[in-house]
């Protein structure tokens, strides 16, 4: 490698859209020194992802390789994207098990360091998976530690999921926390204003939700939460953030249940801090499990009480009294007593909400820092 180039990588994932390791990867982009740094995205995904025009303003590049359900088409587009856009020093896959393919692809191509990174725990997923599934996930599992210089990730379960119990024995793996930047927390938010562009009023109690519209966010779950908390408290809204292939199902269910007209759907947003700062007056999440889930990271910056299920990861509990975790087995009605009572006990400042996440892991500085010393 010349000394007066910047190190390749090469990040790839499903598309660059709005959701959890793709927004932590463009907070790194932004940080990251770009000249000793230089990040290209390959996506599985033929359609522009919410992030690929930025990407390509920041001087990266989007490259599609589709098709990886069939992996004699996909592992030949792989290896011709190296050659015509390589050299890369680094492939960093975000895939999960089928990083084990992509990095057996990387070593064969050469490439010196191949990153595999976890960054969600799906082990009782997995663990209902067919004979069939089964064999692709130990053979994921298999070629990934052959063929992984390091292994990373997001959190402690997201490691023992992908890189087994024994992880912390293991010197090439690490986690390493998806760090953002919070300066959009930082702005002064028009509260009122915010409100009556959503359609809410100054006394309604909004409770607020911000992921993709997938099985694993537990919508279902989210709205009865929401069902229980209008019977307890009739000013009750639900404002949900984000999109997927759900939604109309999700619509459907909000209709049931008889509560559509108190749930506003905003879509995907970039202005997601002035959402939870200037909407907001509880952040719940019911995921059935998450790698890490920022959006619970975020909704602690906009000093929100949060309320989060039992499966996701104890390391997103960043500022002390802020979290409450609820078991997936309690009824809704517990998960809405617990949401009103824990929103009705906070009395923080969001200044100091946001200094305590500033301090933390997630802060972008510490994540760009470690990242770089894998790439280096």
């Amino acid at each position: 490698m010349s000394a007066t180039r910047p190190i390749r990588i090469l990040h790839v994932l499903g598309g660059m859209n709005r959701a959890g390791a793709e927004t932590w990867l463009m907070h790194v982009l932004r940080n990251i020194d770009r000249d000793r740094f230089h990040m290209d995205f390959l996506v599985h995904e033929t359609n522009r992802g919410d992030y690929d025009d930025e990407i390509e303003s920041l001087g990266s590049r989007v490259l599609v390789c589709a098709g990886p359900s069939n992996p004699l088409a996909y592992g030949s587009n792989f290896l011709r994207i190296l050659r015509e856009h390589g050299p890369y020093d680094v492939v960093h896959s975000h895939v999960h098990h089928y990083s084990g393919f992509v990095l057996r692809l990387a070593r064969s191509a050469g490439v010196r360091t191949r990153i595999a990174h976890s960054h969600s725990d799906t082990a009782n997923l997995d663990s209902q998976s067919s004979l069939c599934r089964r064999l692709y996930l130990w053979t994921g599992r298999r070629w990934i530690s052959r063929n992984a210089s390091w292994k990373v990730a997001a959190s402690n379960q997201a490691a023992a999921c992908l890189f087994g119990a024994e992880w912390p024995s293991d010197p090439s793996t690490s986690v390493v926390h998806c760090g953002l930047a919070f300066d959009s927390f930082e702005a002064p938010v028009d509260c009122a204003s915010v409100r009556r562009e959503l359609g809410f009023a100054p006394d309604d109690f909004v409770i607020g939700h911000v992921g993709r519209f997938s099985p694993v966010k537990n919508h279902d779950l989210l709205l009865r939460i929401h069902a229980e908390a209008l019977r307890l408290r009739p000013e009750s809204r639900l404002l949900l953030v984000g999109e997927g292939l759900l939604d109309q199902a999700i619509r459907r269910t909000a209709t049931s249940l008889g509560i559509a007209d108190r749930i506003r759907f905003t879509g995907a947003r970039s202005d997601v801090a002035r959402l939870m700062m200037g909407a907001m007056d509880a952040f719940v999440m019911p995921s059935l499990y998450e790698g890490l889930g920022l959006a619970a990271v975020e909704a602690q910056a906009a000093g929100l009480p949060t309320v989060l299920s039992d499966q996701i990861p104890p390391e997103v509990n960043t500022v002390p009294g802020l979290v409450r975790f609820v078991s997936l087995n309690d009824r809704a009605a517990s998960w809405a007593s617990i949401v009103l009572e824990h929103a009705g006990q906070i009395r923080m400042r969001q200044i100091d909400a946001l200094a305590c996440v500033n301090q933390s892991h997630f802060n972008i500085h510490r994540s760009v820092r470690d990242l770089c010393q894998l790439y280096s």
